[in-house]
């Protein structure tokens, strides 16, 4: 089960944890045991958007979803749910875990598997009916869901975690100062006095933070279930189940064929760990080997990790190339990605590439966009990029909120900058839904005057 909000940022992206048991924590898919829990969903503003959530994502019908976004979700996109749907299946409704005007929580499982969610719906204070934050997390095993209502020594120590983090970690040391400072202001302005439920108050800070900073990886994280220690390994155990949940993803990689002219075709969703997912990359490349032109579709990718991006775009090219840099600031280190000296098989640098692009390409997905696009090695077709280039450390605060902090920065050998806040744009501008048909008739047209 994806996070598709406040894990790092508004979809699921790069993220590069220290704590493993923590990420472990975050994706790990797993069956816990339920209680007794209401069912029936109540007509308040927020069940009516989870009843129609629930529905337009049951149904797998794009049109039905697409209205669902337009209706109540607008900074969610078509690609992403639609992707969500075709990995869990679709959701059953199992609990309302409590319920107000502007915000519900629920428990559902996923139709395709045991894998249980806990998730929360919170709208707009404006009563638009509109969704100003969607959550939902796998609950790992053994775990107790707790229900957790905040005091205001709790909130203290939320804030305090934040702004202590933000100032060691954060990229920008005066942008961290100034979130720091913004966020005590409406502390002291009582801005949060009210809250008293754990997520709301991570949304809400989520929110303010980001109105000052423009840093869409930025994010407090809620979980009902206590997080690991920090040092904490994850157990054998842990890493079995881990293990098994990227093979039933296949690694996020959804589609390899050669289509008509033979132009080969990749579809991934996100760039993950190579310690588990290299195989899945170099059989795919390598069923691969033989056609005159590739189509990277990364429309849905929502980034991973700066390895991989190292691994796969290491056969497109036959000699040492500089692919992109990342300065860590709390480190002062500048680590270099450079294509691979060896990949298994044949490489593809000699084939006329494309990367298929959408908003909802981000991160990691953005990086190896922005890099051959500098590069010239592919064209670019389909819509600008979501615009972030900050990978990010998870930091717990305490036993049930952590804070995604982007501590580091890309730095392109040939820009010298990145795409942060800007996106990458694409060589050839189209709609999303024609980015794959477009890039085929360019290949074809130049195989043909090859």
């Amino acid at each position: 089960m994806r996070l598709p909000q406040r894990t790092c940022g508004p979809h699921l992206r790069t993220c590069s944890f220290k704590n493993p048991k923590l990420i472990l924590f975050i994706v790990v898919l797993l069956l816990c045991i339920l209680g007794h829990a209401q069912t029936t969903i109540p007509d308040t503003p927020a069940g009516k958007v989870l009843r129609a959530w629930l529905d337009a994502f049951n149904s797998g019908d794009r049109t039905k979803v697409e209205a669902y976004i337009k209706t109540f979700d607008p900074q969610q996109t078509a690609e992403r749910m639609m992707a969500f749907r075709n990995q869990t299946g679709g959701f059953d409704l199992l609990a309302i875990e409590s319920s107000e005007p502007l915000l519900i929580k629920f428990r559902v499982k996923e139709k395709g598997s045991p894998t249980v969610g806990i998730g929360s719906i919170q709208l707009k204070n404006d009563d638009s009916g509109t969704v100003d934050s969607f959550g939902l997390r796998a609950i790992p095993p053994g775990a107790v869901v707790e229900d957790i209502k905040l005091d205001g020594a709790e909130r203290q120590r939320v804030i305090d975690g934040i702004v202590k983090n933000l100032n060691e970690s954060y990229v920008y040391p005066d942008l961290a100062q100034k979130m720091a400072d913004s966020v005590r202001a409406n502390q002291k302005h009582g801005d949060y006095d009210a809250i008293t439920d754990p997520d709301a108050l991570a949304n809400r800070l989520t929110r303010d933070l980001r109105a000052v900073s423009n840093d869409k990886h930025l994010a407090v994280n809620f979980s009902p279930v206590k997080l690991p220690s920090d040092g904490e390994k994850p157990s054998p155990e842990q890493e079995t189940h881990f293990r098994k949940m990227m093979e039933r993803n296949n690694c996020s990689f959804q589609k390899v064929e050669i289509l008509p002219g033979n132009i080969g075709y990749l579809k991934f969703n996100a760039f993950p760990d190579p310690t588990f997912c290299g195989p899945t990359v170099v059989a795919a490349m390598n069923f691969l080997a033989h056609v005159d032109a590739i189509i990277f579709d990364l429309r849905e990718n929502g980034g991973g990790d700066p390895r991989m991006v190292e691994l796969v775009s290491s056969y497109l090219f036959d000699k040492p190339t500089h692919l992109n840099d990342l300065y860590n600031r709390k480190e002062d280190f500048t680590t270099q990605y450079w294509t691979l000296p060896y990949v298994p098989g044949a490489t593809l640098a000699d084939k006329t590439a494309f990367v298929l692009t959408s908003k909802a390409t981000f991160s990691g997905a953005e990086e190896f966009t922005y890099n051959l696009k500098n590069l010239k090695r592919a064209t670019i077709v389909g819509e600008t990029t979501g615009g972030g280039a900050h990978p990010v450390d998870g930091h717990r605060i305490d036993d049930h909120f952590m804070i995604g902090v982007p501590s580091a920065r890309a730095v392109n050998p040939i820009s010298k900058t990145n795409w942060e806040g800007t996106g990458v744009e694409p060589d050839v501008s189209v709609k999303t839904a024609d980015a794959l048909e477009k890039a085929e008739e360019l290949a074809r047209s130049k195989l043909t005057q090859n």
